[in-house]
C-alpha cells in the first residue's frame, strides 16, 4: 500500500460521507475548497482503496442538491440572492455584472463549465433561476457540469496518484514553512484586492448620487437625463424603469452614445 497524505488518511477513516458533505458544503457557499478532497479521493481510487464510481456519484449528487437550492432561491428571490452572494465575494462591485454577462452570452451552456470558473460556480444556479430556465433544462445542464467538474478532479487524482503522494511528502517535509508561505500569499492577494476596492469606492463617492437625491431633483423639475444601463437579464427580471429614462444595454453605449444629450446633467443607473 502506498504512503498516504493526511487528507487521504482522513478520507480512509471517514469514508464516502466526507466527499458528499465536503462538496455539499463548498457548493452551498462555505469557504472550504473541495478540490483537495476530490483529488485525494481520486488518488485512493487509483490505489483501489475507494470506488471511483461511488465517489463520482456522491460528489455529483452533492453538487446537484446545492445547485438546486440556489436555483430555487434565484427563482423566488431574484437579484437579492445575487447581491448577497456577490457582497461576500472579493470583487463585489463587478461580481453581478460580470457573471450576468457570462450567462447572457452562453446561456444554459455556461452551467457546464461554471464550476471551473472562480466566482461563477455559485452564481450560475441562481442566475438560471432568475432567468426562469425550466427545472428540467437546468437539471440536465447542471448534471453535465457537475459530472465534468467532479469527474475531472477525481480523474486527475486517479491518473496522477503517485505524483500527488510525492507532493504530499514534500509538503510534510516543509512543515510550518509551507503554511507560512501559503498564508503570506493569501494575505498579499487579499491586501491587493482590499486596496483596489478602497480606490474604487473613493472614486465612486466622488461621482455618485443617491436615489433620494435623484428623486428630489426630478420632483423639482430639473432637466436631467437618466440612462438605464442595467444588463438585459436584470431588465427582463424587472422591467420597471424611471419615467423618461433612456434604456440601453452597456454594450450599446459606443453605438448609441449620440442619443444621450450633452447639454444637461446625466445620471447613469445600473446594477
Amino acid at each position: 500500500m502506498i504512503a498516504v497524505s493526511e487528507t487521504a488518511r482522513f478520507l480512509l477513516a471517514h469514508g464516502y460521507s466526507v466527499v458528499f458533505v465536503w462538496v455539499l458544503a463548498e457548493q452551498i457557499g462555505l469557504p472550504i475548497p473541495s478540490v483537495p478532497i476530490l483529488l485525494a479521493a481520486g488518488a485512493l481510487a487509483g490505489s483501489h482503496q475507494l470506488s471511483f464510481a461511488a465517489a463520482l456519484a456522491l460528489a455529483t449528487a452533492a453538487s446537484l442538491i446545492s445547485d438546486f437550492v440556489w436555483y430555487g432561491l434565484g427563482r423566488s428571490r431574484g437579484h437579492a440572492v445575487l447581491n448577497l452572494i456577490c457582497r461576500i465575494s472579493l470583487e463585489p462591485d463587478s461580481c453581478v455584472r460580470r457573471t450576468e454577462d457570462v450567462f447572457v452570452r452562453h446561456g444554459a451552456r455556461s452551467l457546464v463549465y461554471a464550476k471551473f470558473v472562480p466566482g461563477l460556480g455559485t452564481v450560475a444556479p441562481p442566475l438560471a433561476g432568475l432567468f426562469r430556465m425550466s427545472p428540467l433544462r437546468f437539471a440536465l445542464w447542471d448534471l453535465a457540469g457537475s459530472l465534468a467538474w467532479a469527474g475531472g478532479f477525481l480523474g486527475a487524482g486517479y491518473l496522477f496518484s503517485s505524483e500527488l503522494e510525492r507532493i504530499a511528502r514534500y509538503a510534510v517535509h516543509l512543515g510550518a514553512w509551507l503554511v507560512v508561505l501559503l498564508v503570506g500569499a493569501l494575505a498579499g492577494y487579499l491586501g491587493r484586492k482590499y486596496i483596489q476596492r478602497q480606490r474604487f469606492m473613493r472614486d465612486l463617492r466622488i461621482a455618485r448620487i443617491t436615489p433620494a437625491d435623484l428623486k428630489r431633483k426630478l420632483d423639482a423639475g430639473e432637466d436631467i437625463v437618466v440612462v438605464d444601463l442595467r444588463s438585459s437579464i436584470e431588465f427582463e427580471a424587472d422591467e420597471a424603469k424611471l419615467p423618461g429614462a433612456l434604456r440601453m444595454d452597456p454594450k450599446e453605449i459606443e453605438l448609441r452614445h449620440q442619443e444621450i444629450p450633452r447639454d444637461r446633467e446625466i445620471v447613469l443607473y445600473c446594477t
